[in-house]
Formats: C-alpha cells, sequence, structure tokens
C-alpha cells in the first residue's frame, strides 16, 4: 500500500515538531520509504521552529527523516510575515507560496492529513 501523509504544523510549540518526527519516525518503522510519500507542512507562527538556532536540538532527526525522502515545506507567506530569511532556515526545509493552498493541493493528491 502506498501511503500519503501530510503533517500539519502551525503553533509555535516544540511539542509538536517533536511529536511530528515521532509519528513519522515511527510510521517508517511499518511502511518502506519507498511506498510512502510524507510531507511535513509548517505555516502560521510554526515557521519559527525551522530556523537554525529554534531546531538545532532537531535538526539531525530533521535530515535523517529528509534523506529518507520526508518533505519539509514552509509557507513563504508565514516567513514574510515574521520577517525570517530563507538563509535562517535548516537545510532540508523548501520554501511553498502559501501553506494553506499546499494543504489543500495535498490533500486534493490523496494526503491524509495529520494533525500531531
Amino acid at each position: 500500500m502506498d501511503v500519503k501523509a501530510v503533517f500539519h504544523i502551525d503553533w509555535d510549540q516544540e511539542e509538536n515538531l517533536v511529536m511530528a518526527i515521532t509519528n513519522i519516525t515511527n510510521l517508517l518503522k511499518i511502511v518502506q520509504a519507498g511506498e510512502a510519500s510524507i510531507c511535513v507542512l509548517a505555516n502560521g507562527p510554526a515557521v519559527k521552529l525551522f530556523q537554525h538556532e529554534r531546531a538545532s536540538g532537531y535538526v539531525s532527526d530533521i535530515q535523517g527523516l529528509s534523506d529518507r525522502g520526508v518533505l519539509f515545506r514552509l509557507c513563504n507567506n508565514a516567513l514574510n510575515h515574521f520577517g525570517i530569511a530563507g538563509e535562517k532556515l535548516i537545510g532540508p526545509c523548501e520554501i511553498v507560496p502559501a501553506g494553506i493552498m499546499e494543504l489543500i493541493r495535498l490533500q486534493a493528491e490523496g494526503y491524509a492529513y495529520i494533525k500531531p
């Protein structure tokens, strides 16, 4: 079975990021990475969690998941709102124009919506 899931984080709370990392890690224990399309979508205040100084304790976990094919997408509207430049973000992050549109697109493509 091919698994498609989008993990949505929208609050600036580390416990939500930790829960998403844990959920995805556990999912990849039972589903082969090649059988899964997994995306973490951060918008609103949650984009702050992916700055170098905020993500330092999680960057190895995030990089490890990225190496296994997990996508990390951040809302450009939120980044602009909070004055966060792309170079302040950890490496695996991809910037999308609007987080809400990315959620709509992924769900239209059959991704399960998961709110850690």
